[in-house]
């Protein structure tokens, strides 16, 4: 068995899928399917098409973990991507249950079975630096949701002299592709610029900010599916992973920072031309956004993965391909 937690989610929905479409049929999708956030793209959806043959809340996935019911199930590996990221979720004490707490009851039950485990972090853990490598010197998380990562990193570090199974910690960056439809604010702006140039034929986005242009503030935004081939590469699932044990915590994004203005001119190539408006950046936000985002990856090449990352323009390009597109305009007939 192969456990996705998260796996209805937007990153674990597209390792659920990349699986099935491996020929893996044993997996166990963890998640909470709710109430949808955006009622018209509900995150089962995410799965359609899968080959899932089992699934449990995430309530009942944590009682599972400490009640012994999976003590006699072969576990493979496990995908941990379930968390709240919400990045201007302002409940601590939720937050902490579900990013730190949750990842800790995930993480023992691990270590105690020696099953690899890869988990997310994210690239809020460095706030405002401008340095973006894998140092505590570079880590001052802006919100509770960068602070409730870096506190799980900071206790799997405390571990890893002690630990001989394989654990890696993904910090990822800028994640756009399929699936993240149902994340609403929370999705990339290569989701939300693509919905408004197909809505009114204009892109918003900030005007200057922290000593940038209008629109030259610079993220490193990093495909789906390229944080897929990295998880199941060190979980030890794909022909070339690694042979021995791997214990990390790396940056998971491209290395390349782009601009909101390239990002715009991207999708733009892809759905058509239309205006770019600078809007007003907030004042409140000054000190509490990231204007810039760099993934520093010699961690991550020293721990082994070398494969190439899509650039910006073919992402895009298979995020807004027309086959997405097609059901994207079948599903606004309908409505």
């Amino acid at each position: 068995m192969i456990v996705i937690t998260g796996g209805a989610g937007f990153i674990g929905s597209n390792i659920v899928q990349r699986l099935s479409w491996m020929g893996e049929t044993n997996l166990l999708v963890v998640d909470n399917l709710g109430v949808p956030k955006i009622p018209a793209h509900p995150k089962f959806m995410n799965l359609s098409g899968a080959r899932v043959t089992n699934y449990m809340d995430k309530v009942e996935f944590r009682e599972a973990l400490k009640s012994g019911a999976f003590d006699d199930v072969k576990i493979r590996a496990i995908l941990h991507q379930g968390a709240c990221s919400d990045t201007l979720e302002d409940d601590g004490r939720y937050m902490m249950d579900n990013n730190f707490t949750y990842s800790k009851e995930v993480l023992h039950f691990a270590l105690d079975r020696e099953i690899p485990l890869v988990y997310a972090s994210t690239a809020a853990t460095y706030g405002l630096s401008t340095k973006f490598a894998e140092a505590e010197v570079n880590e001052r998380p802006l919100n509770i949701y960068g602070y409730s990562k870096l506190v799980f990193d900071n206790y799997v570090r405390k571990l890893m002299p002690t630990i001989k199974s394989t654990v890696v910690g993904l910090r990822y960056f800028n994640v756009y592709g399929k699936r993240e439809q149902h994340k609403g604010r929370m999705s990339s702006v290569i989701h939300h610029f693509a919905k408004q140039l197909t809505d009114t034929g204009t892109i918003r986005m900030f005007a200057g900010s922290g000593g940038y242009g209008d629109g030259e503030q610079r993220r490193d935004f990093v495909f789906v599916d390229d944080l897929v081939d990295i998880n199941l590469f060190f979980a030890g699932l794909v022909p070339d992973s690694p042979v021995e044990p791997v214990q990390a915590v790396v940056n998971a994004g491209t290395g390349a920072a782009h601009t909101f203005n390239e990002v715009a001119h991207a999708v733009m190539n892809v759905l058509g031309q239309g205006k770019i408006e600078y809007i007003p950046f907030p004042a409140d936000l000054e000190n509490r956004y990231q204007h810039f985002t760099e993934a520093d990856i010699a961690a991550l090449r020293r721990a082994g993965y070398t494969k190439d990352f899509h650039n910006i323009e073919e992402g895009v390009r298979k995020t807004l391909g027309p086959e997405l597109w097609i059901e994207r305009l079948e599903a606004m007939m309908k409505d």
